[in-house]
Formats: C-alpha cells, sequence, structure tokens
C-alpha cells in the first residue's frame, strides 16, 4: 500500500457538526469550541456558515464567531449564494466554501435551484472570489448516493467536479452526504478524481449513517487523498437529507492515522477537552469511540 506520510484535517465540527443542532448553543461556548479545537493543533477549520436564519438558526450568530476565532490559519466559512458572498466580503475571512449537489433533487430541495442553475449562479462569484485572492473549496455533494435519487453516476460526479475547477476552484471536498458509499465505491470515484485532477487539492468528506465512515477513510487514503473533513465528537446531520447523520468523528480518524504512523499534527486529548466544551448543549449523543472510551465514568 502506498500511503500519505501526512494528512490535513479539515474540522467541519463548528458549521457543519451544529447546523442542525435543535438547542441554541450560547456563542461563547461556540468560540470557546473553535479555540480549544485551534489548540489541538486544527489548522483548517469551517467556522460557520451565512445563510437564513429562519432556516438554520443555528448560524445567526455567524458575525460574531468569524471576529472572535479568525487567526493565521485557514479559517472556511459557508456561503452558498450571493447574499452570503456579499455578508463574506464585509469580514475578514479569505477562505469561503460554496456547494452545490450532483442531484437535481438534492439541490432543488436544499437552494431551490437545479444543479445547472446553481453552476451558473456560482461561476461569476468564483471568478470574483479568486480575483479578490479568497481560497475557494467547493463542496460537492450527494457525490455518492442521493436520499431521492438513488445511486449517484461516478461520470457525473467528475463532469461537476470538472466544471469547478476550470472555474477555478482551490479545492474539491467530495461529500458522500448520506453515508451509503462502500470502501469499494470510494476507491473507485476518488481514483478517477485523482487522475483526472492531479493539480486541485481533493478532499473525502463522509457522514457514519452506516457505520462505514472509517473504512471509507482509509479506501480513499489508498488513492492518495491526504485532506479529509471530520467533526469533533461525530457531530452534524444534513437538514436537508433524511437520515443523514454526524459527520465521521475528527477523534477517530485522527486516531487510526496515528496508529498507522500517518502525521496528523493533532493532539487526541485536546480534541477531547474540545468535545466536553460542546456536548452539555448536544441534544444527541456523542457517536465517537475513541471520546467514549475517554470518557466512560464521567
Amino acid at each position: 500500500m502506498h500511503l500519505p506520510k501526512k494528512v490535513t484535517i479539515i474540522e467541519v465540527g463548528p458549521r457543519d457538526g451544529l447546523q442542525n443542532e435543535k438547542n441554541n448553543i450560547p456563542t461563547d461556548d461556540k468560540i470557546a469550541f473553535i479555540h480549544k479545537l485551534k489548540n489541538a493543533g486544527i489548522k483548517e477549520m469551517e467556522l460557520t456558515s451565512f445563510v437564513s436564519p429562519k432556516w438554520v438558526p443555528q448560524m445567526k450568530d455567524a458575525n460574531e464567531v468569524i471576529q472572535a476565532c479568525l487567526d493565521n490559519t485557514r479559517n472556511f466559512v459557508l456561503a452558498p449564494n450571493r447574499k452570503g458572498i456579499d455578508r463574506l466580503f464585509e469580514t475578514n475571512c479569505k477562505a469561503v466554501a460554496v456547494f452545490v449537489g450532483v442531484s437535481e433533487t438534492f439541490n432543488k430541495k436544499n437552494i431551490n435551484k437545479s444543479t445547472r442553475e446553481s453552476m451558473e449562479e456560482l461561476q461569476p462569484i468564483i471568478a470574483e472570489l479568486k480575483q479578490k485572492n479568497y481560497f475557494v473549496r467547493a463542496c460537492i455533494s450527494t457525490s455518492f448516493y442521493c436520499p431521492y435519487e438513488g445511486k449517484i453516476n461516478e461520470q457525473e460526479v467528475s463532469k461537476l467536479c470538472s466544471q469547478f475547477v476550470q472555474n477555478g476552484v482551490d479545492e474539491l471536498s467530495v461529500a458522500d452526504t448520506i453515508g451509503m458509499a462502500n470502501p469499494k465505491e470510494v476507491f473507485s470515484l476518488f481514483s478517477k478524481l485523482k487522475a483526472q485532477l492531479p493539480d486541485t487539492l481533493i478532499t473525502g468528506h463522509f457522514h457514519d449513517t452506516r457505520g462505514m465512515a472509517i473504512a471509507n477513510v482509509f479506501a480513499a487514503l489508498q488513492t492518495g487523498v491526504d485532506r479529509f473533513d471530520t467533526s469533533a465528537g461525530g457531530l452534524g446531520g444534513c437538514p436537508f437529507a433524511p437520515g443523514a447523520t454526524g459527520n465521521v468523528a475528527t477523534e477517530d480518524v485522527v486516531y487510526m492515522l496515528e496508529q498507522m504512523g500517518i502525521e496528523t499534527g493533532i493532539d487526541l486529548s485536546k480534541l477531547v477537552e474540545a468535545v466536553d466544551i460542546i456536548r452539555p448543549h448536544l441534544t444527541r449523543s456523542i457517536e465517537s469511540k475513541y471520546y467514549r472510551l475517554q470518557t466512560q465514568g464521567k
């Protein structure tokens, strides 16, 4: 096996992990959570998102979170449309995430646009962002399965990824949004994308709905992928993808990688402390196996 010697973890807990949480989490605790994650060694993170508080009320404090948490590491804000981008321009954040679903049905239910309409809207936005020296990541939702359309054709994923790269994005985050992919499918798709787009950062984003996320991370590693979106505590779930549970847990992935001799630069004990901060505010249990083992009896 030819595995990477070093892996970059992109922590998505503060945004993707908390967006679907029903409790109103105090802004100060979100900020403390983010600072502890950074202290654990996280160098890239999704801080929050500029979305309508009507639809995602957990993100209504986006400005306060950004103001308190920007530093010299890479801090992403999800901005799914023109209004979100305009709000981004009012901050000092210089890294942004946009997203499009490969599935037409998912895209329409999520942002009320077809995949083609979304790309047409994003093309000039991406050009503007790159002209202003922003780092742009494109999140490719439903890259394997869709809750409405079922199995997604690999060629459609490759086509959408190529469009984004032609438009100038820096990174592709390729997502198993509802956690139905298996390692064989992951190896196949990521092998093709790595060969097709050798000069683009490609990141794996896996949900653990069926307990396959760690196996899928390992499959992606074998294709040369060395960037993964993970969520402390395994928090997460998409409000527009019925049945989608949390992202793969940061501490579980870091533990596996470090045990395999793959460097992450992340302190596991401090990751556990970060989850301790947010845990009292959650309505759901922590699914991370590493966290549960470390906190038994607490």
